[in-house]
């Protein structure tokens, strides 16, 4: 963060990051805290929503942390992750953990411990989007766009259809990461 030193920075990109998770995550968690509130549990819904999102920020502490730490990835390297972020789309862990996102039901947990859970299952979920977010740069606002749009997109469709999409966005990464690897070698 440019201008900041040491926790300025930090907290700097902190306040950044959950401006840019609420934007982008809160149109497919809007219908997880209706269904919530359509339960009976209304005056709880925030709270589902400060824990999903309380999640969230530790991911963005995770994520700065390995942003000061790691150098700047090589071209080459943003496409290995934007293809092992494609791979991860097919497989059975991804569709469980999206899934979990999809669940609304509260199996008896209080509202802190339901959007925790929710975060920590949406967070593992969007892991492979996310780390295509970070390499290409969290501030790119097409980037946040298109991985935004497909995870809302895998949230909102239709139960049948959701593993389609997840494959189809995994297919499109794939793709993309492949481009990119072609174009850091000389290739395109």
């Amino acid at each position: 963060m440019p201008g900041h030193t040491g926790l300025g920075a930090a907290a700097s990109f902190l306040a950044m990051w959950v401006v840019m998770m609420v934007a982008m995550m809160l149109p497919s968690l809007v219908p997880t805290l209706w269904r919530y509130r359509q339960a009976g549990l209304g005056p709880m819904t925030a709270l589902v929503g400060v824990g999903y999102f309380a999640v969230w920020t530790v991911f963005g502490m995770v994520a700065y942390l390995l942003g000061v730490a790691l150098p700047r990835p090589a071209p080459i390297a943003v496409g290995v992750v934007v293809l092992m972020a494609g791979l991860l789309q097919f497989t059975a862990w991804k569709a469980r953990h999206l899934a979990c996102c999809r669940d609304a039901r509260t199996r008896g947990r209080t509202a802190w411990q339901h959007g925790l859970s929710l975060g920590l299952h949406c967070s593992q979920c969007c892991l492979g989007l996310m780390a295509i977010l970070l390499v290409l740069g969290v501030m790119d606002l097409r980037a946040m766009a298109i991985v935004a749009a497909a995870i809302t997109v895998e949230r909102l469709v239709p139960a049948p259809a959701v593993e389609r999409v997840a494959r189809a966005t995994g297919a499109v990464a794939l793709g993309a990461g492949l481009l990119l690897i072609a174009r850091a070698a000389g290739l395109g």
